[in-house]
C-alpha cells in the first residue's frame, strides 16, 4: 500500500484536474443538449445524460486501477494489447453491428462496444515498445516496415470498416514518427498529396497536367541539365500525372456516396441543405448565434428544438459554441490545448523511450480527434463520426480516452525507475 501511495502522490494533478473538468463540462452540454421543460428528473439513466454519469463514474474507477498498476504491466503486454485490439477489430467486421453506415460495433442487448476506440492506445503502446527495443533512430528498411505496418494494421481494419473517421486518426501517429526522427520530406511530401487531391478535386484533370508539364518544362529549363536532375524532373512529373489520373477514381469509386457529398459540400462544388449539407448548415448556424457570450445555459434554441443531429456526440461543440458564445469556446479551447501541452511537456521529461513515445502517441491522438471534430462543426473539414474527447456522450469513446491518458500519467509517475 506504501507502494501504491508514493506513486499516487507522483500523479501530475494539473492533467487530473484538467481531464475532470473537461469530463463535467462535458456532462452539462450533454445536458443541455437533451433538455426540454417536460424533464422531471436531473439523473434519468434512460437519457444520454444520465448514462454518460454512469459512463464517467466507470472511466473515473478504471483511472485509479490503472494508476495503482505497476508500469511494468502496461510494459510487457503492450504487443498483447495490441494483438488482441487488432482480433477484435477482424472479429466486428463479421458480427459487428452496422450504425450509421459503418460496421464498428459489439451489441450485446444495451452493451455496445467499439473496438477501435481501444486500438488507438494499444497501437501507441506498441509503437512505443517497438521504438524502446531499437535503442537506436529506425535506420534499415525492415525497422520501417514494422513501424510503418503497427499503425496502417489497424488504420486499414477500420476503413475496411467503413469508419474513415476513425481511420484518419491513426494519421496522427506521422507526427510521433516525425518527432522521432522521421525525415521532414516525408511529412512534406504527404501535405503536398492531400494539398494535390484537393486541387485534383476542384480542376480538370487535363488543365492540371498541362499545368505540371509547364512547370516540369520550366524548371528544366533553369537547371543545368544533368542527367540525375532531368531523370529527377521526369519521374516527378510522371508520378504527379498518375495520381492526377487516379484521383479521380478514389474519389468517385471508392468512397461512399455520403463521403464524396460532404467533401463536394465542404469544397463548395455541392449545396445539399436538406441533405447532406443539413448538419453543417445547423451547426454553422447554432455557433454563429451564441454572439459572444452566448445565449445562457438551458436557452439554446438550436440546441433545445434538436436542429442539430447528433449534437451530443460529434457535434457537441455546437451545444457549446450557442449557450456559451466565443468567450466560452475560446476558454472550452484554451482548456484542450492546456491539456496537450501539459502532456507533452511531460512527455519531454520521460528518462524512456517507451514512456516518451508513448506520451506523444497521446498528444497526437488528442489533437487529431480535436482538430477534425472542431473543424468538421466550422465547416473547415468534411462532417465525419468523430468524438471530441473527454466531451462527447459516448461510454466506448471515453473510457477509451481516460485509458489512453491516465496508462501515461501512470507512466509519468514511475519516470524516475522507468530507465529504458
Amino acid at each position: 500500500m506504501r507502494k501504491a501511495k508514493n506513486i499516487l502522490s507522483n500523479i501530475d494533478i494539473i492533467s487530473v484536474l484538467i481531464y475532470v473538468i473537461l469530463m463535467i463540462f462535458g456532462l452539462i452540454n450533454i445536458y443541455a443538449s437533451q433538455y426540454n421543460e417536460d424533464m422531471t428528473f436531473a439523473l434519468d439513466i434512460t437519457n444520454k445524460y444520465g448514462k454518460q454519469l454512469i459512463f464517467m463514474i466507470l472511466a473515473s474507477v478504471i483511472a485509479f486501477l490503472i494508476l495503482i498498476i505497476d508500469w511494468k504491466f502496461y510494459f510487457s503486454l503492450s504487443y498483447i494489447f495490441y494483438c488482441i485490439s487488432i482480433i477484435l477489430l477482424i472479429g466486428v467486421l463479421f458480427i459487428g453491428k452496422k450504425t450509421g453506415g459503418a460496421i464498428s460495433w459489439y451489441e450485446l442487448g444495451e452493451f455496445k462496444f467499439q473496438p477501435s476506440e481501444f486500438a488507438k492506445f494499444t497501437t501507441g503502446l506498441a509503437l512505443a515498445k517497438y521504438y524502446n527495443s531499437l535503442h537506436t533512430k529506425i535506420k534499415t528498411i525492415q525497422q520501417k516496415i514494422l513501424t510503418y505496418s503497427i499503425i496502417i494494421v489497424p488504420l486499414l481494419l477500420t476503413v475496411i470498416q467503413n469508419d474513415l473517421g476513425t481511420a484518419l486518426i491513426y494519421s496522427g501517429f506521422i507526427l510521433v514518427l516525425y518527432r522521432e526522427g522521421l525525415s521532414p520530406r516525408i511529412l512534406i511530401f504527404g501535405i503536398l498529396t492531400i494539398f494535390l487531391f484537393i486541387l485534383c478535386l476542384l480542376i480538370k484533370a487535363s488543365i492540371l497536367i498541362y499545368s505540371f508539364c509547364i512547370i516540369s518544362l520550366i524548371i528544366l529549363s533553369l537547371t543545368r541539365k544533368k542527367k540525375k536532375e532531368i531523370l529527377l524532373i521526369l519521374g516527378g512529373l510522371i508520378i504527379s500525372i498518375c495520381f492526377i489520373l487516379s484521383s479521380n477514381y478514389i474519389f468517385n469509386d471508392l468512397l461512399s456516396n455520403h463521403h464524396r457529398k460532404r467533401i463536394n459540400i465542404l469544397l463548395g462544388k455541392d449545396f445539399d441543405p436538406q441533405g447532406a449539407g443539413y448538419n453543417l448548415i445547423q451547426s454553422k448556424i447554432a455557433i454563429g448565434s451564441g454572439g459572444l457570450t452566448g445565449k445562457g445555459f438551458l436557452n439554446g434554441t438550436q440546441t433545445r428544438f434538436d436542429f442539430v443531429p447528433e449534437q451530443s456526440t460529434d457535434f457537441i461543440f455546437c451545444t457549446i459554441g450557442e449557450e456559451w458564445g466565443f468567450f466560452g469556446s475560446f476558454l472550452f479551447i484554451i482548456l484542450y490545448v492546456s491539456l496537450l501541452l501539459r502532456v507533452l511537456w511531460l512527455s519531454e521529461r520521460q528518462r524512456s523511450n517507451f514512456s516518451r513515445i508513448y506520451g506523444y502517441s497521446v498528444a497526437c491522438i488528442l489533437f487529431t480527434h480535436f482538430l477534425i471534430n472542431i473543424g468538421m462543426t466550422l465547416g473547415l473539414m468534411p462532417v465525419i463520426g468523430i468524438p471530441l474527447p473527454f466531451t462527447s456522450y459516448g461510454g466506448s469513446s471515453l473510457i477509451g480516452f481516460t485509458v489512453l491518458v491516465f496508462i501515461f500519467l501512470n507512466l509519468d509517475s514511475y519516470r524516475l525507475q522507468i530507465l529504458r
